[in-house]
């Protein structure tokens, strides 16, 4: 893949016809670059460092908090996270799991 150096655009190739050798172009602005050598570039790809979501046992462990009483213990703080489990005119649901260690109580707010 070469991109075009004016605006960044991805080349189109055209391929040889009448006498004429194949050529990278733009499809956007009028940039041409005539193909006379075999092009081979190799780029390492850097991957993209993965973003928590929310499954498993640590799943709260990187949620934000907020001030919500805990029905179980009446602790003052929770972690919460929302989610869209029904249709899209409806609100988003809310769950909140209690930050007292010793209670962990998790309830949603519909």
């Amino acid at each position: 893949m070469e991109f075009c150096p004016t605006c960044g655009m991805l080349l189109q190739i055209e391929r040889a016809s009448q006498g004429r050798r194949c050529r990278l172009f733009c499809p956007i602005c009028p940039y041409v670059c005539t193909i006379s050598n075999k092009i081979v570039i190799k780029h390492n790809l850097v991957k993209k460092e993965l973003e928590h979501i929310f499954s498993g046992a640590d799943s709260m462990k990187f949620a934000p908090k907020t001030a919500a009483t805990c029905p179980r213990c009446h602790h003052g703080e929770a972690f919460f996270r929302q989610m869209q489990i029904r249709s899209a005119d409806e609100p988003m649901t809310t769950f909140y799991r209690c930050c007292n260690e010793r209670c962990n109580y998790e309830w949603r707010d519909d």
